[in-house]
């Protein structure tokens, strides 16, 4: 009777197990396809990403010409955001080449040292209306700070426009080393503005 009920019970705990490698499968074949299929990328010639800083209290516009990212939003449920953005600062357009190749240099953005920088999204609120927040690590030069940045959404004709702006402060990521740390010269404040156009489906 003893072993009876010993084999009983082998049986029973092999048929759970079967049974959890299959969910296991299954989970795994799910969450494999979902990404796939929620995955958007960002439409270049509808986006930007933009820049102010002020030297010698003047403002001071600027773009970046290379970005990418990769995004997977819902606005019905943005707390399951999934987003990661790189930006090539070597593609800094200050509309003056002299400035450009400064700002490239290892007292800047030290472009042949770190080649990309990275904005990751790891948490979405909504804050009501077509209002949201977005929040987590921007690494620019190797260092990482979380921020903040508020953006709107609108959807038109098939596409989805994601657009904001906000602060970050250049010498905590050691942009303008040495005597460029001196903020009366340039200010420590830059005013980051974006907009990215996804496809909506």
């Amino acid at each position: 009777m003893k072993r009876v009920n010993h084999e009983g019970h082998e049986g029973h705990e092999g048929t759970n197990a079967a049974l959890r490698v299959l969910r296991v499968s299954m989970f795994f074949a799910v969450a494999a396809a979902i990404p796939a299929a929620a995955q958007q990328k960002v439409m270049p010639d509808k986006s930007y990403i933009r820049f102010v800083t002020k030297q010698m209290n003047v403002p001071v516009e600027g773009r970046f010409r290379k970005f990418d990212a990769n995004v997977a939003f819902d606005p019905a449920k943005p707390e399951a955001t999934k987003a990661e953005f790189e930006v090539d600062p070597g593609s800094i357009d200050l509309g003056n080449e002299e400035g450009e190749v400064e700002a490239k240099k290892k007292t800047w953005l030290d472009v042949p040292g770190f080649p990309k920088a990275k904005f990751v999204a790891t948490s979405v609120k909504a804050l009501g209306g077509a209002k949201f927040e977005a929040r987590g690590p921007l690494t620019i030069k190797g260092t990482s700070h979380e921020i903040v940045a508020p953006f709107t959404l609108a959807e038109a004709a098939g596409v989805r426009t994601v657009e904001g702006q906000f602060s970050l402060k250049r010498l905590q990521y050691k942009i303008g080393e040495g005597p460029w740390s001196d903020t009366d010269t340039v200010a420590d404040d830059v005013l980051v503005r974006f907009r990215f156009a996804l496809p909506s489906h």
